[in-house]
């Protein structure tokens, strides 16, 4: 089998289906919030994927298997060997290609892709635009669940890929890194029906919406030089140490990957985003004004 690229299209992802080293991924999650603001209630993509998956595809379970359950908040990155041991039985391992796909957006893919890089496993892809896009090329599907034969997955952290709230409360404090929130223009701002405990955002964010990184069409990726334009025209700095974050670590990985395909492999995650963030009352948000672009002469 030739390398698969990271991003993944469906005509590749085809060539590659009958290669036994090759594992694919419904990685889909639900997120249902009432119209009137309030927490998002964590809805699992299993059912739908039982309905259409792609052909031997198995069923990631992000919220579930793939955090750590003892943690407060959804989504939490889990202990390694807890890791290691829920991708061991879904047949990751070493010698293995993961591809990860969602039904709708993309930001599950990227979370897997992300889990897994910070695990030490690169041979990773996310499938560009998902099952829909999937399915407008002609890709069949199948009912049912698939699973592989279970592998040894040896999970090797890779700390400098991950931010605690200490580094990223740190990094408001002297301005040593740019922090970009991933959440929409409105979510940033704090304004309208909000998910979180307090509106707002961390001071001195600035926002490169994921929505802004994709193809709203379609769900794949703009090209490359599209990309480093709409990171660049959001604030962020290729010359400064970057910190993404989202509501709870989930749409930020979609940043994280979008500077992954263009060059920059050094990007870390705040995994508590805002969720974390704002639950405790001591710690500050801004909002309504436009945040500050990133200044190099920040950078330390």
């Amino acid at each position: 089998m030739r390398p698969l690229p990271p991003l993944v299209s469906p005509e590749e992802l085809r060539d590659a289906l009958g290669d036994e080293r090759v594992r694919v991924f419904d990685t889909t999650v639900f997120l249902r919030r009432a119209v009137g603001g309030g927490p998002y209630t964590v809805e699992s993509g299993r059912e739908s994927y039982a309905q259409a998956h792609i052909p031997g595809a198995g069923f990631a379970d992000i919220p579930g298997a793939l955090s750590d359950p003892a943690s407060p908040f959804a989504f939490t990155l889990p202990a390694a060997e807890h890791f290691a041991a829920a991708a061991g039985r879904l047949g990751i391992g070493d010698g293995t290609h993961v591809v990860a796909y969602a039904q709708d957006t993309p930001m599950w893919a990227t979370r897997l892709w992300w889990l897994l890089r910070y695990f030490g496993h690169d041979e990773v892809s996310v499938l560009d635009g998902g099952l829909a896009t999937w399915r407008a090329a002609g890709g069949p599907v199948e009912p049912g669940e698939s699973t592989y034969s279970p592998a040894s997955f040896s999970a090797r952290p890779r700390p400098e890929l991950l931010a605690s709230l200490a580094d990223v409360r740190e990094k408001t404090e002297n301005g040593a890194a740019c922090l970009v929130n991933a959440l929409s223009p409105e979510a940033f701002r704090g304004e309208g029906p909000g998910a979180y405990s307090r509106p707002g955002r961390i001071p001195g964010s600035v926002n490169a919406p994921w929505t802004s990184l994709i193809d709203a069409a379609t769900n794949r990726f703009r090209p490359p030089a599209a990309l480093a334009a709409a990171l660049h025209g959001s604030g962020v700095r290729a010359d400064q140490p970057v910190i993404a974050y989202c509501g709870g670590g989930i749409s930020a990985t979609v940043d994280l990957f979008a500077l992954w395909l263009t060059g920059h492999d050094d990007a870390r995650l705040y995994d508590g985003s805002l969720t974390e963030w704002c639950a405790n009352p001591d710690l500050p948000l801004a909002y309504r004004r436009d945040g500050p672009v990133c200044s190099p002469a920040r950078h330390r």
